[in-house]
């Protein structure tokens, strides 16, 4: 546990370190006269998407496979006993999110099982805190954590048909009686989803563990298959070492899980296997065996499965028995997750970061630039005046007011430009807007209400996406367009005046048609297996939708505040060129009226220009010295992982 807590917090110490040379870097733009809005929004993101970073690892099961004990295991072993319910059958019975938000007290938010009969997704809830039944967390107290954590077990009965508008009833399932009682009641969780609020070192380094239901609950509750399993930065998808891989776990894991990075196979209860009557060699061979029949099965390599016995995991670390520990083979699957997991996280928001850097400092580096050759022109320029009459020096006011009024000239040209932009600007929320995506839901929401048949259902579900893409695809040809005109507008100054400008800031909307590809994925994967839908499956299909919907509003806001933050940014460096083109002929021009009138002026000047060339070079390795700290800042590796490796 400790071992695991150190790499979060190095991973936290990681980010801080980054944070701090950020700071420093745009503290020290304020004092050199090179902060603008643009650039001061561009790092106050950064530093919200470093201080927001979460880490979350959610955990998937059949029941009775040791789901709660292997979390109770790895996480709160501390505690001497056990915080989440673990027993046989059903104990984690809704969606459980453990997390830590330092602005309110420990707690658990419990969202009614009731909220399913209404038309909002979990996500929609998460916002309406008068909904949750909010219970306190006495963490003094293991007995009574454990208790507020059992809430999560609670149960209730209801009718069938209550059941079933909540969608979690099929009588057409061959198996649907068996969930029904003598006096026809079934059965359910009395809660929807949990969030508990608790200050425990890793959730304070920003975990979150996501606690799943058994499988059926990814069938039928979508913020599990929309959000909480497909955004999970690692997926433990734990089977029992006894039975191995079950029809329904091939399903799920081929369905909801799959391989890739941070989806790995724990093969649990391997204690089962422990048998005085066999040679320790026999046990070993027969352990083998079975991870390389689930590796096989699930197209897996045999590096990604985890032979563990959380049970006696939990027991050895609570009892400080080294020996049961290793032989609970638990410290291995924690150093996959210390080793692989945070790395892979950290690589991740290094190359975001990274590029946002290149470019905040690659602005800055140009107007540097641009100041520091105004200073030399302006040098130079004043040294040739030395011994030269008055006429010479009237020529050279009036070469420097011709440049002035053809840049003047060029300015008022591009005011026609910046029309165009800003009807461009536009124009991209004409497609891409909240209102207009609002107004796509609800006609898809009336015409699966209007619709009784499958073949309705899902032609209304498939033109939403197919509007979703048209509407996506039309915004970004007008990105596009921005693009070009504005690359168009940086060479005709680079070229014309001689601005040091570099190709404007690209964007695309690409990466939000693949999320909205990936949504309808989930949900033809989901509803286009059977020719015709039942009445429980339309109803799950309903239900389904609204989930749909939050996740596509959540993911269209984004692209909105992204378009918008690009387009505060694409016109920035021109915009801060311009400034400092402009300030320097008005310097270059005040300089020369100066000498024109008092010539024996001019040594002064030249000498006040030096010593302006000594500044800015100050300047420039100041922001080379904090550019390279911030470099190095993000460059770092955690000092436990790499000595590790």
């Amino acid at each position: 546990m400790s071992n695991l807590v150190q790499r979060f917090q190095e991973y936290s110490d990681w980010r801080r370190g980054v944070v701090t040379a950020l700071e420093q870097y745009r503290s020290w733009l304020g004092s050199s006269d090179l902060a603008d809005a643009a650039s001061d929004q561009r790092i106050s993101r950064l530093l919200e998407r470093l201080v927001d970073d979460k880490l979350s690892i959610a955990f998937v099961a059949e029941f009775s496979r040791g789901k709660s004990e292997l979390i109770n295991a790895i996480f709160f072993a501390e505690y001497g006993q056990r915080i989440l319910p673990s027993s046989a059958g059903r104990t984690t019975m809704c969606p459980t999110e453990l997390l830590y938000d330092e602005t309110i007290p420990p707690c658990i938010r419990l969202l009614p099982i009731e909220t399913r009969a209404e038309a909002q997704s979990t996500s929609d809830y998460k916002g309406q805190h008068h909904v949750w039944t909010v219970l306190p967390l006495n963490i003094s107290s293991g007995e009574g954590m454990l208790e507020a954590f059992k809430q999560v077990s609670l149960t209730k009965k209801v009718t069938r048909e209550v059941a079933k508008s909540y969608g979690l009833f099929d009588e057409n399932d061959p198996d649907a009686p068996l969930e029904v009682d003598e006096d026809g009641m079934v059965e359910i969780s009395q809660w929807r989803h949990a969030i508990v609020n608790f200050p425990h070192p890793l959730l304070k380094e920003g975990l979150i563990i996501v606690d799943t239901p058994g499988l059926n609950a990814i069938g039928t509750e979508p913020e599990l298959t929309l959000n909480l399993i497909p955004n999970a930065h690692a997926v433990l998808f734990i089977l029992a070492a006894d039975t191995g891989v079950t029809k329904s776990d091939i399903d799920v894991w081929r369905n909801h899980i799959g391989g890739g990075a941070g989806r790995m196979v724990v093969l649990n209860k391997i204690d089962s296997m422990w048998d005085e009557l066999r040679s320790p060699e026999e046990i070993e061979s027969q352990i083998a065996h079975q991870i390389s029949t689930v590796a096989h099965t699930l197209a897996l390599d045999e590096k990604q499965v985890f032979p563990v016995s959380a049970q006696k995991g939990l027991v050895a670390k609570i009892n400080k028995d080294a020996e049961l520990l290793a032989k609970s083979r638990l410290p291995s699957l924690e150093n996959a997750l210390s080793h692989e997991l945070i790395p892979a996280k950290q690589d991740i928001i290094r190359s975001q970061l990274s590029k946002d850097v290149g470019e905040i400092t690659g602005a800055h580096h140009a107007v540097m630039s641009s100041r520091s050759r105004s200073v030399v022109e302006q040098m130079l320029e004043l040294k040739s005046l030395r011994g030269k009459n008055k006429s010479v020096i009237d020529h050279m006011m009036k070469r420097i007011d011709a440049e002035k009024k053809e840049f003047d000239t060029s300015l008022i040209k591009m005011q026609g430009t910046r029309a165009v932009f800003t009807r461009l600007c536009t124009e991209v929320y004409t497609s891409l807007g909240m209102d207009i995506l609002r107004e796509e839901i609800r006609k898809s929401r009336d015409a699966m209400e209007k619709s009784k048949l499958s073949i309705g259902l899902r032609e209304a579900v498939r033109q939403f996406f197919a509007q979703l893409r048209h509407n996506l695809v039309t915004s970004n040809k007008k990105t596009d367009e921005i693009s070009e005109m504005m690359a168009i507008m940086y060479r005709k100054f680079s070229t014309e005046h001689g601005l040091a400008l570099s190709a404007p800031m690209p964007f695309s909307l690409d990466k939000y048609i693949k999320e909205i590809a990936a949504i309808e994925s989930v949900y033809q994967k989901q509803f286009t297996t059977a020719a015709m839908l039942t009445t429980p499956q339309v109803i799950l299909m309903q239900k389904f939708f609204d989930s749909i919907a939050s996740r596509v509003k959540q993911s269209f806001l984004q692209a909105n505040r992204d378009v918008e933050a690009w387009q505060k940014v694409v016109m920035a460096p021109l915009e801060a060129q311009i400034r400092e083109h402009k300030s320097q002929l008005k310097n270059r021009m005040q300089s020369i009226q100066r000498i024109n009138v008092a010539t024996d002026s001019l040594e002064d000047k030249i000498a006040s220009f030096e010593s302006m060339q000594a500044d800015i070079d100050a300047q420039k390795k100041t922001m080379a010295d904090l550019e390279g700290s911030l470099k190095s800042a993000l460059a770092a590796e955690l000092v436990a992982l790499k000595v590790a490796a």
